[in-house]
């Protein structure tokens, strides 16, 4: 391949990328806080979930050992 031509894709693709990003509609800024709150709730929740879980599980195998 030509290195011309590899530049020329290169830039007719970057030029697409912009015509995309120009259709794409954004969050506000209060979307976005409101959305990023929820996914650390629950990471959160999940978390201290899976810590019980773990904690639960690793006792019945230490009394299963013992």
């Amino acid at each position: 391949m030509d290195i011309q031509a590899a530049i020329g894709k290169t830039r007719q693709f970057f030029r697409e990328v912009k015509i995309e990003l120009k259709k794409v509609t954004w969050p506000v800024k209060k979307e976005t806080v409101a959305s990023t709150s929820v996914v650390l709730i629950i990471v959160i929740i999940v978390s201290f979930f899976l810590g019980i879980v773990d904690l639960a599980l690793s006792r019945v195998i230490n009394l299963i050992l013992s």
